[in-house]
């Protein structure tokens, strides 16, 4: 099976972050976002098992987040509730993208982004890499970073909002969450511009 790698790295003179989100399309929480720039080439048992955060289990995120720091700098940031409610989603996130790249501690010559379209205000050269998680180390590792982190902080918000099951379904749309909604209405966590918390909005009044 195909693993991502350094190719794309490799073609250029100096570092390259690798840029990716996590938490697009659930109902609740912040998007987060995170760029990852390798500084020693990771070993093959690293290349090995990273990939696109999606592909990997809770316990193998986890693990090769731990394992990153040894070989890459990284930062992560995110964009609130109130920020996908004002931007929409994809903005909010565009946002998460560029305060993650201002907090990395070096300065890249390119930034490689995960999908089509580039966060305004990089401060380096970009490049967009449709499905780069699956190509590029460097975003598979921010993919991973990002979602480790956003999964963390729903853990924290499952404990200020019980009844939900954000510790494990991350505040997507499940029959879980759906169902808690119903019983226990909307939260300052929840977006209120997606659907079906717009709905019930509308509804209400």
């Amino acid at each position: 099976m195909r693993r991502p790698n350094l190719a794309i790295e490799k073609t250029v003179d100096g570092p390259v972050a690798g840029i990716d989100e996590a938490g697009r399309g659930p109902l609740a929480g912040p998007v987060y976002a995170a760029a990852v720039v390798f500084e020693r080439t990771p070993p093959r048992k690293l290349l090995r098992c990273s990939d696109d955060s999606k592909k990997l289990l809770p316990e193998e995120r986890e693990a090769v987040f731990q394992w990153l720091p040894e070989y890459a700098r990284i930062a992560v940031a995110c964009a609130s509730v109130e920020e996908i409610d004002s931007l929409n989603i994809l903005w909010a996130s565009m946002l998460a993208m560029r305060r993650a790249m201002t907090a990395l501690t070096i300065l890249p010559v390119l930034a490689l982004i995960d999908g089509d379209t580039t966060p305004p205000d990089i401060p380096c050269a970009t490049r967009c890499v449709v499905g780069g998680d699956a190509l590029s180390i460097s975003i598979a590792a921010a993919s991973i970073a990002a979602k480790v982190t956003r999964d963390r902080e729903m853990g924290n918000l499952a404990e200020r909002y019980p009844g939900y099951g954000w510790e494990h379904n991350m505040g997507y749309a499940t029959s879980e969450h759906r169902l808690a909604i119903d019983f226990l209405g909307i939260n300052s966590q929840h977006r209120r511009t997606f659907r079906p918390i717009s709905e019930l909005l509308t509804t209400s009044y």
